[in-house]
């Protein structure tokens, strides 16, 4: 198959950990991929994977934006060129634009929802879901069928996975090396990757990090990402006196070896479609702690392989962090039993047969 895929842009994060998981297994799977977006961070990747690249003008998070008719009218001969056999979005501006080239070329469209989307009316009047749209975790699947009313036939949940080898064994890294790279002080390590989000959470770890502090003094909260926030953040680290043991740090081209620094890693999030991050901190073999919301509960049996503490709640949040670091045994079954979980259900392997599977159900 020839496969289309659409994206804002190729910057780190959740949905470009996705592309780059599952365009790699396709490709190795004898699939010809092709990716449209205004390009990022990440794009060296993909061109070095063999994978072919156009460039569009999708800076935009307006679903009527001028940009989307110029891509769509760069795309059209585009995929008639490469024979594209299936179009494949992935963010609501490209929905919408994989609608306009459906309509034109008559090429099937599919689309995933990778979160949360609020219920404007343009998403009623233009749904744009495509022939089918994948879910990556049954919350996100509710939201779409209670929520936006999509027809359970054209839903198909897939849940995110991950390249397991790559986790295999981040302690092989030099661990005091990147320590002193980042500048973090003596002790603990708890830390979250994410966009610097309000829905993220990062207020309530902070603040439970404040409570940890008073029983475990040499505490650091490592918090890595970028966003609308890091002002916020940084002035309530200073309010709380934790100017030292609160590091930020922009996104890394390699999660693996700010993972490979923690003791615990925690997600806060007050929504959460299923959770990268986290998925990738377990099959390091990380204690978890994640709030019992959305995908998060797809994840974390709590008391299992992790920990669940309730949303937007400093107290509880902080009382679950300090509990595993003054007991290493407990984080220790924690991860092993995180890593063992995440190994069993969500492969990217799993994920990229599935997924082939949808393309070939709308072929036929």
């Amino acid at each position: 198959m020839n496969i289309l895929f659409l994206t804002n842009h190729l910057n780190i994060g959740g949905i470009t950990s996705y592309l780059d998981s599952l365009s790699s297994g396709l490709k190795a799977k004898g699939n010809n991929i092709y990716i449209g977006s205004s390009g990022g961070d990440k794009l060296e990747d993909f061109l070095d994977k063999g994978m072919d690249f156009i460039r569009l003008p999708l800076k935009t998070k307006a679903e009527f934006s001028p940009q989307l008719l110029y891509s769509f009218f760069k795309l059209l001969p585009y995929i008639k060129k490469n024979k594209i056999d299936i179009i494949h979005a992935n963010t609501r501006v490209t929905q919408v634009l994989g609608c306009l080239l459906e309509r034109f070329s008559a090429k099937p469209l599919v689309s995933t929802c990778h979160g949360f989307f609020k219920t404007r009316i343009s998403r009623r009047v233009l749904p744009c879901w495509g022939r089918r749209v994948i879910a990556i975790s049954q919350q996100v699947k509710d939201h779409l069928r209670d929520d936006f009313k999509v027809d359970d036939e054209k839903i198909r949940l897939i849940n995110n996975g991950i390249d397991l080898e790559r986790f295999k064994d981040i302690k092989s890294f030099d661990l005091e090396l990147i320590k002193k790279e980042i500048d973090l002080k003596d002790g603990f390590v708890v830390g979250s990757v994410g966009r610097l989000s309000d829905v993220k959470g990062h207020i309530y770890l902070i603040e439970a990090i404040s409570n940890v502090a008073k029983e475990i003094p040499n505490v650091n909260l490592l918090i890595v990402g970028e966003g609308k926030m890091f002002g916020q953040l940084k002035a309530l680290s200073k309010q709380l006196n934790l100017e030292d043991r609160v590091c930020f740090i922009n996104s890394v081209m390699d999660t693996r070896k700010v993972l490979s620094i923690m003791d615990v890693f925690a997600m806060p999030s007050l929504k959460e479609g299923l959770g990268l991050a986290l998925m990738e901190a377990m099959a390091s073999g990380l204690a978890v702690v994640g709030s019992d919301v959305g995908g998060i509960k797809t994840l974390i049996a709590d008391g299992s392989n992790g920990l669940l503490v309730k949303p937007a709640d400093p107290k509880d949040l902080g009382a679950a962090i300090t509990s595993l670091l003054k007991n290493k045994e407990k984080r220790k079954v924690l991860g092993e039993n995180a890593k063992k979980f995440i190994s069993t259900n969500f492969s990217s392997i799993k994920m990229v047969d599935e997924t082939e599977k949808v393309y070939k159900e709308c072929l036929k």
